[in-house]
């Protein structure tokens, strides 16, 4: 059993920590920046809450870090109040964020100064990958402190790999919105095409999904997308937020990416549209207007 702090109890962090708590065992002090959401959290779970991210992360032996965006993550971790502030040295602070590299060599620059060790670590596999303890987790740090952090990220992942030093998981992870992003642009095109057709979708993905064209999001996405329901699952504001980081990473290393581009273009139309929370499948609802 470690001590861990968890600071940010989103839709993904909620589930992520009570994992720690409940599968690994482990003593963990959460902070939000909502504190009716930690209570709640506390109430589900048990351990405990601070007021700053700095008294959560007090003596811990891991600090986990889950929050919206390159700022939010400076603000909880770096500063008076920040978590950096309250970590002794030899813990390891662990980001699950999905942020730029940059700010993830920033962060592990402050670390150091601290004697704190950092491991850049978003995930995929969305709310019901967190909830259901089973999300992909792609790292960048040094090997020894990956080999101490795993076996505590193993509560809530089932795929945890160390992918180079600092930067390379959240690197890995831009790869991931890439390629997730012309596989759902396709699927949407895909299946307004069918239904153009007079095609019964449910007939040709049962076939289809079993050949070269399946694909998890086929599998997860055709049903409630021929449905044109899309009030679930990964938001398409967090999705553009994605992919700002990618495309902002690509002009720094000169990557051609056209598909992502466009693909992040239809997601403003869906926003236009009013579906700024709708999920990412909604791709194909700009489709049909």
């Amino acid at each position: 059993m470690a001590k861990v702090a968890f600071i940010g109890l989103g839709v993904m962090g909620f589930p992520m920590a009570g994992h720690l708590r409940e599968k690994g065992g482990h003593d963990v002090t959460v902070y939000n920046r909502t504190a009716a959401k930690a209570e709640e959290w506390v109430k589900t779970y048990g351990g405990t809450s601070a007021p700053t991210p700095a008294e959560a992360a007090r003596d811990a032996d891991f600090v986990f870090t889950c929050v919206g965006y390159d700022d939010d993550l400076r603000s909880v971790t770096i500063g008076e109040t920040g978590a950096l502030a309250g970590m002794t040295a030899g813990a390891v602070l662990i980001d699950n964020t999905t942020a730029s590299a940059e700010v993830a060599r920033e962060l592990y620059e402050a670390a150091r100064a601290k004697d704190v060790d950092f491991i850049d670590a978003p995930v995929s596999g969305g709310q019901a990958g967190a909830e259901n303890g089973v999300l992909t987790v792609m790292c960048g740090g040094d090997q020894p402190v990956f080999d101490r952090a795993k076996p505590v990220i193993d509560a809530y992942a089932r795929m945890v790999g160390l992918m180079g030093p600092v930067g390379a998981g959240q690197l890995t992870k831009m790869i991931n919105q890439i390629c997730i992003a012309g596989l759902v642009q396709g699927l949407a095109e895909g299946i307004h095409f069918g239904k153009q057709a007079g095609l019964d979708i449910e007939k040709v993905v049962e076939v289809i999904s079993k050949g070269a064209a399946g694909s998890w999001q086929m599998e997860n996405r055709h049903k409630t997308m021929n449905q044109e329901k899309y009030d679930f699952g990964f938001a398409v504001d967090w999705m553009r937020k994605d992919l700002g980081i990618v495309l902002a990473e690509a002009r720094r290393n000169g990557a051609k990416l056209p598909v992502t581009a466009l693909v992040d273009q239809f997601y403003g139309d869906v926003q236009s549209m009013g579906g700024n929370r709708w999920d990412t499948s909604s791709l194909l609802a700009r489709l049909q207007k």
